[in-house]
């Protein structure tokens, strides 16, 4: 377990440590418009990629035996395809009513997507974790190189507007492609040819694991719709623009969270599954108390400087990113430490409870952004959304540490149900 983690983390540590090194770079060779119009479309296609297999990838490292799981990939592999073939239509309606750029790239994003997705589960599965480090390096790590390099050979002679905007896009989903070559490995029982052809087990394996597609899936949209809604709104009344400073801001103040979110996360987790109620409630109120430190001396860099970084580091024109760095600094605090803390109600049997709190969380971040942007108008309308969302998400994100620090319910640990 040891080394399959610092695999993963190792990984996972230098997959975001690529792209965070190279969009400076990529920064000064589009604008904020063409960012903004990348932000809008990829929004757009994580939350249909999210569903593309129905969530019944994350099925396979809990099948039984080889010939369930040949099941669940075959199962997996007929979901994609009809998700892809929806996303078609979907497309050319976001063109036509929605006016969505970039609308023609979905079908193959969501294709690339899904089919990574899967086949990272299928490794998984197989305890390929060397195999799974080196897909996430790739994947991020190979997205962002593709950016800079097809960038820079466009850029040369003329500025990389919004014209260009499908050179954000073409490089994730090739770096995608890529990613998955390694992960096919071990073949399913049977072969590939067999996965195919087989249509048999597919409903009992459908019906057996059918809390993914009913539980987890709309928990998982749910999450990706905020981002796209929000890119949508940010568009409608601040322009491309917007959206383009909006996506750089959160693209580098969610990178702690996420490193320091998954390590945490996976040392929390078996200590909380393994511990009795008062152990369990100890660590996690060490847990925020920790992370407390860490992210208020976040948040006062940005407050002081965050401005200047982000003109520093990636030019003149992206000053208005560090303005909206500054404004979200408060929700980038609260969401640094509640971002391990997702493991808490898992292993708190939880969920249930945890999905109805995001989606108030969901209705109140994009309420919050919605006003600020309203009543800000053109001039003032982006940072007043910021500064909104940041005043909601702490109350928010307030009253969630309550009740995970004063938590009753919490079950049994493991040792205790083996004892009893």
């Amino acid at each position: 377990m040891l080394r399959a983690t610092l695999t993963l983390l190792a990984g996972g540590a230098l997959a975001q440590a690529v792209p965070l090194l190279l969009w400076p770079l990529i920064a000064r060779l589009f604008t904020p418009s063409a960012m903004g119009v990348y932000t809008a479309f990829s929004t757009v296609a994580a939350t249909v990629a999210v569903v593309a297999c129905a969530r019944y990838e994350y099925a396979l490292p809990m099948a039984r035996d080889e010939l369930q799981a040949a099941h669940l990939l075959a199962l997996c592999l007929r979901v994609a395809l009809g998700v892809v073939a929806v996303s078609i239509p979907l497309a050319w309606g976001l063109a036509r009513w929605a006016h969505l750029p970039l609308a023609a790239w979905l079908p193959v994003t969501v294709a690339a997507s899904g089919l990574l997705s899967l086949f990272m589960m299928w490794s998984n599965r197989a305890d390929r974790f060397r195999a799974l480090a080196a897909s996430r390096v790739v994947q991020y790590g190979g997205a962002a190189a593709l950016q800079l390099l097809l960038g820079a050979l466009l850029w040369r002679g003329k500025a990389s507007g919004t014209n260009n905007a499908w050179v954000l896009t073409l490089g994730p989903v090739l770096a995608m492609g890529l990613a998955t070559l390694p992960l096919l490995g071990p073949a399913p029982q049977g072969g590939w040819r067999a996965v195919f052809r087989s249509g048999q087990g597919l409903r009992e394996v459908a019906r057996r694991y059918r809390d993914f597609p009913l539980l987890n899936t709309p928990h998982a949209f749910l999450g990706t719709l905020q981002d796209a809604l929000a890119a949508a709104l940010l568009i409608a009344w601040s322009g491309n623009a917007a959206a383009g400073f909006w996506g750089l801001a959160l693209r580098y103040l969610k990178a702690p969270a996420t490193l320091v979110g998954t390590a945490v996360s996976q040392a929390l987790y078996p200590k909380l599954t393994q511990s009795d109620a008062a152990q369990a409630q100890r660590a996690v109120r060490e847990v925020m108390v920790i992370l407390g430190a860490l992210a208020c001396a976040l948040m006062a860099v940005l407050l002081v400087a965050g401005p200047w970084l982000f003109e520093r580091v990636f030019g003149a024109p992206w000053r208005t990113a560090g303005e909206l760095a500054r404004a979200l600094a408060p929700y980038i605090a609260v969401h640094f430490v509640a971002a391990p803390l997702a493991v808490v109600t898992m292993a708190w049997q939880a969920q249930r409870w945890a999905f109805r709190l995001a989606v108030i969380g969901q209705i109140v971040f994009l309420a919050c952004l919605a006003w600020g942007l309203w009543t800000g108008g053109a001039e003032h309308g982006l940072l007043r959304g910021a500064w909104a969302v940041s005043g909601g998400m702490v109350l928010y994100f307030g009253y969630y540490f309550w009740r995970l620090a004063r938590w009753k319910a919490i079950p049994p640990s493991v040792t205790q149900k083996a004892a009893s």
